[in-house]
């Protein structure tokens, strides 16, 4: 059997899709960087604050399921296109005299436009790659996260600190034009037209989406990704704040230290995807390379978050809160490619997008109960610590039910027995 190779132009587009990764998580990070001059400014308090990070997840999730079943019949190269113009335009009311109404409402529209990014991003790459290809461009998409962070941290930062915190929503605005020009000409559609599943099965044509999004694989997968999100959705809006407001740091030097949980993402993801892809040409069933690792990440950080309130060390107490919030991202690469394992083409648009839906449906409730936990709290932090721990205990569930239930090939299996396909591999 030949070898199906990656199309032609594949890592180009790879390219831009990772500078788009770039500006979207730029744009969720900013609000948390920005925390605390804008809750002097708008004289916010913690819980209005957590509103407002909470507010960015309101049609987040609604929006990618929408789209995920629009990209399933139109293009990935318009679908994405339109994403990063709404993106670019909603940054610019920020510009101008702000209350807390319109700052949300451009949140919420913000939101809107980013929730289907990630699983349209890596819907569209898949069709550039065939499935034992997809975890490493998978994984330096969404690296665009980490160093786009990494890279506009310390440029927003200087401009809040040197003119203000409206003149970075303006400068992530323009960033996101460009990006849209750049993609207007040189986004292309992929070539490989279907997956190639690593114990060769013949594929399934389709499959009833009751019995695909309620099978444990699935399920499982909407459990750890959920876990995983309440950490991040933490850090993107909480970290600095944190580092300011618990801990005592200058506003610049809380600046800096923001891009660290995002640099040690970065390796935690290279390194975990280049793990399972190994493990997956030596021979591993996707159930050990993909499901067991990410499990096992999830829970590693999980404890982690537990344990960093009863650290009395400093630096060890952000460690553990950095590896809580990094250790579980491993999800978002291999999660995918487990549901891209038993879900047939014709239907994956709309099944990653409605994982990252409720997946990131973490994001509306960890904000707002950090701030809420804080502003009931004796101390600022005390309320951090308790914040952090019941993060720790969701993030060590969904681990958990991920470590235990994802299990792609039987229910591959169980799918290509419904439409009288006999797998050639048993199901682990």
């Amino acid at each position: 059997m030949n070898k199906v190779r990656p199309g032609k132009g594949a890592w180009a587009i790879v390219g831009l899709l990772f500078v788009f990764m770039m500006i979207n998580f730029a744009d969720k990070a900013i609000i948390g960087l920005a925390g605390v001059p804008i809750m002097t400014e708008l004289h916010l308090t913690p819980k209005q604050f957590g509103l407002v990070g909470s507010s960015f997840f309101l049609l987040f999730s609604i929006s990618a399921v929408v789209t995920g079943f629009i990209v399933n019949r139109v293009q990935s190269k318009w679908a994405l296109l339109v994403m990063g113009l709404i993106w670019a335009l909603v940054q610019f009311p920020m510009l101008g005299t702000v209350g807390i109404e319109l700052l949300i409402a451009c949140r919420i529209v913000l939101g809107a436009g980013e929730g289907p990014a990630y699983p349209v991003a890596l819907h569209a790459v898949y069709k550039w790659f065939p499935n034992e290809q997809r975890a490493i461009p998978s994984a330096v998409i969404a690296q665009g996260s980490a160093i786009g962070v990494v890279i506009a941290i310390p440029i927003l930062s200087a401009i809040i600190t040197n003119y203000s915190w409206h003149h970075a929503f303006g400068a992530l605005g323009l960033a996101g034009l460009l990006w849209v020009a750049a993609w207007a000409l040189l986004g292309k559609e992929g070539t490989v037209a279907e997956p190639i599943v690593a114990d060769r099965s013949a594929a399934v044509a389709r499959v009833p989406y009751r019995q695909l999004l309620l099978s444990p694989t699935n399920l499982a997968s909407w459990c750890a990704y959920f876990g995983a999100y309440f950490g991040l959705a933490l850090v993107l809006s909480w970290f600095t704040p944190y580092l300011v407001k618990g801990l005592g740091f200058e506003q610049a030097v809380a600046g800096k230290l923001t891009a660290l949980p995002f640099i040690v993402g970065f390796f935690v993801v290279i390194a975990g995807s280049w793990l399972s892809e190994r493990m997956m040409k030596q021979g591993s069933s996707s159930r050990t390379a993909r499901g067991i690792v990410c499990g096992i990440s999830i829970c590693l950080g999980g404890l982690a978050l537990l344990a960093a309130p009863y650290t009395p060390n400093l630096v060890l107490k952000i460690g553990l809160i950095i590896a809580g919030t990094t250790l579980p991202s491993v999800v978002y690469i291999l999660s995918p490619a487990i549901l891209g394992e038993i879900t047939p083409l014709s239907q994956r648009g709309a099944v990653l997008a409605i994982n990252s839906a409720v997946g990131t449906a973490a994001g509306v409730v960890a904000p707002y109960t950090m701030g809420s936990v804080i502003e009931s709290a004796a101390s600022a932090a005390e309320g951090y610590s308790n914040g952090f721990v019941i993060c720790g205990v969701v993030t060590l569930v969904g681990g958990l039910i991920g470590l235990v239930f994802l299990r792609p090939e039987r229910d591959r299996a169980r799918f290509a027995l419904m439409a009288n396909i006999r797998p050639s591999v048993a199901p682990s």
